[in-house]
């Protein structure tokens, strides 16, 4: 199964995702690259700045 049909079947569970969560659980180093593939295939994907630990990260979730 591909690394972008994993992330979506986690967003459209309800979740979010962050970079550090995408490679832990898909082994995805480039969550960016495959939401914009997501995103390209009419899929409504937000994302939010997050503080995690004093850093800004972005956190995707699927917009119902």
């Amino acid at each position: 199964m591909s690394q972008s049909i994993e992330i979506l079947r986690h967003l459209k569970a309800g979740n979010h995702l962050t970079s550090l969560e995408a490679v832990r659980q898909f082994g995805t180093l480039r969550l960016a690259a495959r939401i914009f593939d997501l995103r390209e295939k009419g899929h409504h994907i937000e994302s939010i700045m997050v503080d995690r630990k004093g850093k800004l990260v972005a956190e995707y979730y699927l917009k119902r």
